[in-house]
């Protein structure tokens, strides 16, 4: 069944002509290309990228056989590497010399093991005694050596990402040192040394590269070895264990992954996580270093889900001679052909990095290069502890959709012994909400005090499909949660307050529309002492919406009048709301009597309470109201009368047909 395979091959793999006899195939880890040399060139080379961009066909003169082909950065200069003492190179720059040019490595008698571009124009030799760092001058078609550095070398390892290059050292090899290169410089970083599980006597080769990978995990630069299991050694299954490798400071030993086997391996990391393939059991595993709490130096981990096999590819038929009834032509991954596969690849150096080193790719049916992806629905049902099932999720980059189905599953089970896993959701989902609140307000406020004309410019945080805020819990998931049928409604109470309380703790304010849910399923269940108990004791802070929503319910409860009156009071900031309310109801006087208490009687409109009181119908209510104003009008400017602009003349009108025009001049005594 599709639901128990959690790990996928990309939908649109790259397709180029596999390796044979008059075929070589290359691959490019830093640009994610690969090269179908045939010929040596000759007869053509195609280069096929991730994207339209960076794919490319061309040719090239057949000089030998060609070892390595790369483009920089951006397809401006191809590196090809046909001999162990240099490297030739060809301009892609538009209006520059397309002839090839040569560059000898400095070091005597040393052989050529490889090169990577940390740059457009910066380039690293790697030779059996050493590394020689360059600047390529495309125009003058030269190189300019800038730094090298003499050490034995084995092999060595890229990481594109950080612009690290690891060396194995030594005879045996395990000995490891970092460089690193940034804007044209070189630095040596500290070495280290991977613990062996047996030392060999005498003393030989014994770490090879294709157990070594570096990878970016979580924004930090690991080192992973992948440790077999040896007859002498105590632990009867291999592990790969990571080495933390900082920017400056020591190299240290930091994570161990139990793959509770032995046998074939191969490492990918993918969305911060590190996925081991088994070949014979043609299954995988996963690991996630931050699923577990550090509380040791070293912190053993085990697989995150049980193993399962990467789901099934069928590869469709194409050409002008396909049956359009003919069925896909199915892709068994792990099958006798991937194996002979994989025996093939690994004559090619760069296309065996790519089964085991490669942060992204995976690729093991001849022809097809895919990237491998993480499917996050089917780990729902495989992770039964939801708080862990959480805290993977939220780590992963297409994790919303998902994250908001596992809440709505949750809380399907409408039963009052699962609140205490709904609270720990929420708590989790508001945790990561908040971070990226708080760090927005550092932005904002950063901006405007103009500190990002500064050399520390600030970046505004990225807002990730982990940030789960109120309005995507409302749509998705408390909304139609409350009207689902045959759920207890005080279980569902229960939620909402208990999602009102998780914002609370981690004090984000509360949209009103949170509230009005509550309101809402408050009086369909006819919980009105609950919603009085909930006003009185303010669990639902006040707001004018909310106000309001109260009055609105004035005719299904009455005292949800005075609610609102109570609460619009308390705000404070809702004097103008409160008196269109009284005025609506037509109490004309506690309008007046309002405006008055809160000091507002002078600046309000007179013709506004005239209009309300003359609509009652009420004469003695309409006469109050007008000696009301006529008297702070005599307060005011010494005369009774109103303005022209205040627009009252037709109420002094009515007023003279109702009292006459002496009672018009009579002195006010309201």
């Amino acid at each position: 069944m599709s639901e128990e395979h959690y790990l996928e091959l990309s939908e649109n793999p790259v397709q180029f002509e596999h390796a044979s006899s008059v075929n070589n195939v290359f691959f490019d880890e830093a640009n994610k290309q690969v090269f179908a040399v045939r010929s040596g060139g000759a007869t053509g080379v195609v280069v096929k990228g991730p994207d339209d961009k960076s794919s490319v066909a061309f040719r090239m003169d057949d000089k030998g056989e060609v070892k390595c082909i790369k483009f920089s950065i951006g397809n401006k200069i191809l590196a090809v590497q046909r001999t162990s003492k240099s490297v030739d190179f060809i301009n892609f720059i538009p209006d520059y010399p397309h002839t090839e040019f040569t560059q000898e490595c400095k070091t005597k008698n040393a052989s050529v093991l490889g090169f990577c571009w940390t740059n457009w124009n910066e380039i690293v030799f790697i030779t059996d005694q050493g590394i020689e760092f360059y600047q390529v001058f495309p125009d003058k078609r030269s190189l300019k050596l800038l730094k090298s550095q003499s050490i034995n070398v084995n092999w060595y390892q890229y990481c594109p990402e950080t612009a690290v290059i690891l060396l194995s050292t030594t005879v045996q090899g395990n000995v490891l040192q970092p460089f690193t290169f940034r804007n044209g410089t070189m630095s040596k970083m500290s070495k280290f040394e991977i613990e062996l599980p047996v030392v060999p006597k005498p003393a030989k080769l014994s770490l090879s590269e294709r157990d070594i990978a570096m990878a970016t995990i979580y924004g930090q630069l690991y080192v992973m070895y992948l440790k077999h299991h040896s007859r002498t050694a105590n632990s009867p299954s291999a592990e790969v264990v990571l080495y933390h490798l900082p920017r400056e400071g020591t190299c240290k030993k930091s994570h161990v992954l139990k793959l509770n086997t032995t046998g074939k391996f191969a490492l990918n990391v993918v969305d911060n996580l590190v996925v081991v393939h088994h070949q014979s059991s043609q299954t995988s595993l996963i690991f996630d270093i931050k699923l577990k709490d550090p509380d040791c130096a070293v912190n053993t981990h085990q697989p995150v889900l049980p193993a399962r096999s990467i789901h099934p590819y069928r590869i469709p038929l194409s050409g002008p001679a396909v049956v359009p009834s003919q069925p896909p032509v199915p892709c068994q991954l792990s099958s006798k052909s991937h194996i002979k596969q994989v025996s093939i690849w690994t004559k090619t150096a760069q296309i065996s990095k790519l089964l085991y080193a490669d942060a992204v790719w995976s690729g093991w049916f001849p022809g097809y290069l895919w990237y491998l992806q993480v499917k996050l629905p089917p780990t729902v049902n495989l992770l039964q502890d939801k708080g862990k099932l959480m805290d993977f999720l939220l780590r992963r980059r297409d994790c919303k959709m998902v994250i908001l189905s596992v809440c709505s599953q949750i809380l399907d089970g409408g039963d009052k012994g699962s609140l205490p896993v709904v609270a720990t959701v929420f708590d989790k989902l508001n945790q990561v909400y908040k971070e990226y609140l708080e760090a927005e307000q550092t932005y904002t406020a950063a901006m405007e005090s103009g500190a990002s004309r500064g050399s520390a410019a600030q970046k505004r945080p990225i807002r990730t499909q982990a940030v789960i805020d109120q309005s995507d819990m409302y749509t998705h998931v408390l909304s139609a949660f409350t009207e689902r049928k045959g759920v207890s409604h005080k279980f569902t109470i229960a939620v909402l307050m208990e999602y009102i309380r998780s914002l609370n703790q981690f004090q984000i304010t509360v949209q009103h529309y949170l509230y009005e849910l509550v309101i809402k399923t408050l009086v369909a269940h006819n919980l009105f002492y609950m919603l009085h108990q909930f006003l009185q004791y303010h669990v639902l802070s006040d707001s004018k919406p909310l106000a309001c929503l109260l009055l609105s319910l004035e005719s299904t409860y009455p005292p949800a009048h005075q609610l609102s009156l109570d609460m619009l009071k308390r705000l404070s900031t809702a004097n103008d709301e409160i008196v269109e309310v009284l005025l609506s109801k037509q109490q004309v006087l506690g309008a007046l009597r309002f405006i008055r208490s809160v000091g507002g009687h002078d600046n309000v409109s007179a013709r506004k309470f005239l209009d309300a009181a003359l609509q009652t119908g009420d004469q003695m209510l309409f006469y109050t109201v007008f000696r009301s104003f006529q008297q702070r009008n005599q307060r005011l400017r010494g005369s009774p009368a109103f303005n022209p602009g205040e627009h009252c003349e037709e109420h002094v009108v009515h007023f003279k047909q109702l009292f006459g025009e002496q009672a018009l001049m009579k002195p006010s005594t309201v």
